[in-house]
């Protein structure tokens, strides 16, 4: 081996992007590693199989040192899709052997495989048509969690892909939603995952990829295809290269959101890496002996989720992360992320975690000031969403647990009959987050990946009535839980069935008994009733500005009728809408409440008239109310009104559909 070529440092400089990176002028690629406790690093390529069926590499030379840690080489003449590896001789003592690059951006197949390679990919050879997207404002961003592999399985298929997605598009169009949150998609070393215990972090999870060589890719071209062209029929059509390999069908399906007008949200684990990381992978990179953690290149010897935490003392840790946050930016066009477990950055990573958090949303503020940035950090505090230059983390918004719990407890609460007591006071207190400054940067939720995940939490029907999930206290309750989700200060989040009364809890695995039931959207009546319901919810959210906005006055609380009331406006513009809430079990009739303008307002939406829709019995206002009456609820006006049993209204003043 020592009689190796040695590869040139030629078109490679300190300002060389790190990984394998094609030369724009076709002449070859640059590969660089960081390794800085290395002997010797060889990169190897030109892999083909074997008569044994195996893979094997034709070509194998030495990287050169070039300092700062990092070893880096140019290959002439290597092109698009070619195979590669690094092996890695460790330091005296330690081991050596092949790793993979930890910027790849695709993979060969399962990492857990023995013949799994790194694929050199041209990231300006997928034809994007998304020019003219802008995602949503951040203040009207309605957002859709679901995990990939579990969300929508077609026939025949064992689990979710990435295409599989674009398939449901239409659907998420219809529901009114404007963005997506797929759980995370990284590549993870178990059969089935959340997506939390991430190993590559470039390469998107192999398993939500549809393979090159399987008949289906075709059908799928042809379905993509299809909608493409219902939207713009002089988009020119991807060809069958376009979605070949799993990075580029990530990238059909961001780009085919943005085509339908969806922004799409990344979930990014910048606190920890892995569970069963595997020798090839990013641990222990530079081949170290194993044992100590802290020796472990990118990590600490600090434990969560059953991974290990990031180095952030390490300016080279930081960049890797902060590098890829960038790649999903540029190369990848997302639209922002949701930062998993920011508090265990802060927590375990001290100064140096918050300097990581400072120089990431900085950093993507810079290159896409657009693009939002929502922290899951615990508990919600200010200092998440200040600028960097007041001495906050720079992100944009903050997922929140108050109203989740105020919602969820009373929904329980509420359960236990007629007489049991309801904390409306605690859902108002909660209506805008007591501990935020800004009142549309809490994103607000009922359910979520975390809470409703099989062995957890119930999901929001079941909480309503353990005995009967589709009972009239069920279906009503759900109703009033997601009416709070969707009217309520802040950014609303939707989790995967909920918008159609799905009641089981959720699984990664894609068998068994946890799937999302698809079919009852159309067969169960109570189910499609709901969904009814949500689109016609989402779409008031987006029709009535004073529903974004962010004047909020919470102006009547009454535990003992269960009912509350609030008025959200735009400041100095107006438009004009008050929420009422009930979770009581009979219906009010001529009801005293308060309201800001005296004259007529218009009952733009009745949750009543969705059960057993359209509802024979519904109870209502006949569509607007006269507010005549004198002052209450600290009001100028008032009007006598009709509010269903376990229901929301919104009424909206001068309101012209």
């Amino acid at each position: 081996m020592n009689g190796l070529q040695t590869l040139s440092i030629a078109n490679i400089n300190s300002s060389t992007p790190m990984g394998a990176n094609l030369l724009s002028s076709g002449q070859g690629a640059t590969f660089r590693l960081w390794a800085p406790a290395a002997q010797e690093v060889r990169l190897l390529w030109g892999y083909s199989k074997t008569a044994s069926g195996s893979w094997s590499n034709s070509h194998e030379a030495k990287l050169q040192q070039t300092g700062n840690g990092c070893w880096a080489g140019f290959v002439s003449g290597i092109k698009h899709g070619e195979r590669y590896m690094f092996y890695v001789v460790g330091p005296q003592g330690g081991t050596e052997g092949l790793k993979r690059d930890p910027y790849a951006r695709d993979l060969s197949d399962d990492p857990m495989w023995p013949d799994c390679q790194c694929l050199l990919i041209n990231p300006d050879a997928f034809p994007w048509h998304d020019h003219g997207f802008s995602p949503p404002m951040f203040h009207e961003l309605i957002i859709y969690q679901f995990h990939i592999g579990v969300w929508y399985i077609p026939a025949g298929r064992n689990n979710g892909a990435f295409l599989d997605a674009v398939e449901k598009l239409p659907y998420l169009k219809a529901l009114g939603i404007n963005a997506i949150q797929p759980l995370p998609v990284v590549e993870f070393p178990t059969m089935y995952s959340l997506g939390y215990n991430g190993v590559d972090y470039f390469s998107p999870e192999t398993d939500y990829g549809i393979k090159d060589a399987d008949p289906a890719l075709n059908t799928y071209l042809s379905s993509i295809n299809q909608k493409l062209l219902s939207v713009n029929p002089d988009f020119t059509p991807y060809s069958l290269k376009d979605i070949c390999g799993t990075a580029n069908q990530l990238k059909v399906m961001i780009d085919m959101c943005h085509v339908y007008g969806i922004a799409v949200l990344m979930d990014v684990v910048y606190n920890h890496a892995g569970g069963d990381f595997g020798d090839k992978s990013i641990y222990f990179l530079d081949r170290k002996p194993y044992g100590n953690q802290n020796d472990s290149l990118y990590f600490t010897d600090h434990g969560w989720a059953g991974g290990l935490v990031f180095a952030y003392w390490n300016d080279n840790v930081k960049q890797f992360l902060i590098d890829n946050a960038k790649f999903y930016l540029n190369e990848c066009h997302a639209d922002g992320f949701r930062y998993d477990e920011v508090s265990v950055i802060k927590n375990e990573g001290g100064l140096h975690g918050w300097l990581f958090c400072k120089h990431v949303t900085d950093t993507c503020h810079y290159i896409k000031p657009e693009a939002v940035h929502i922290a899951e950090c615990w508990p919600v505090q200010q200092a998440i969403v200040n600028p960097t230059g007041q001495s906050g983390a720079g992100f944009d918004a903050v997922q929140n647990d108050g109203l989740r719990d105020a919602v969820r407890g009373a929904i329980g609460q509420a359960s236990q009959g007629a007489a049991a007591f309801v904390d409306m006071d605690r859902i108002a207190g909660e209506i805008a987050s007591p501990v935020l400054n800004d009142k549309w940067r809490a994103v607000q939720c009922s359910e979520n990946h975390d809470l409703v995940r099989r062995d957890r939490g119930w999901r929001i029907p079941r909480i309503a009535d353990s005995s009967d999930s589709r009972s009239w206290y069920a279906r009503s309750r759900s109703r009033v839980a997601m009416g709070l989700t969707l009217t309520s200060a802040g950014i609303p989040h939707i989790f995967m069935g909920q918008e159609f009364l799905e009641d089981k809890q959720w699984s990664d695995e894609p068998a068994g008994p946890y799937q999302i039931w698809w079919q009852g959207a159309e067969t169960d009546k109570a189910m499609s009733d709901f969904l009814r319901f949500s689109k016609e919810l989402v779409a008031a959210r987006n029709k009535l500005k004073g529903l974004r906005g962010s004047g909020l006055n919470v102006f009547h609380v009454h535990n003992q009728n269960r009912v509350l009331a609030f008025h959200r406006w735009i400041p100095a513009e107006g438009c004009d809408v008050v929420v009422i809430v009930s979770l009581n079990e009979s219906t009010f009739y001529n009801y005293e409440l308060g309201f800001p303008v005296a004259g007529y307002w218009a009952e733009v939406f009745n949750s009543d008239v969705y059960d057993n829709w359209p509802n024979p019995q519904v109870s209502g206002n006949n569509g607007n109310i006269n507010a005549s009456g004198g002052g209450m609820h600290s009001m100028p006006a008032s009007a006598q009104i009709t509010i269903p049993a376990n229901s929301i209204l919104i009424f909206a003043y001068q309101y012209q559909p």
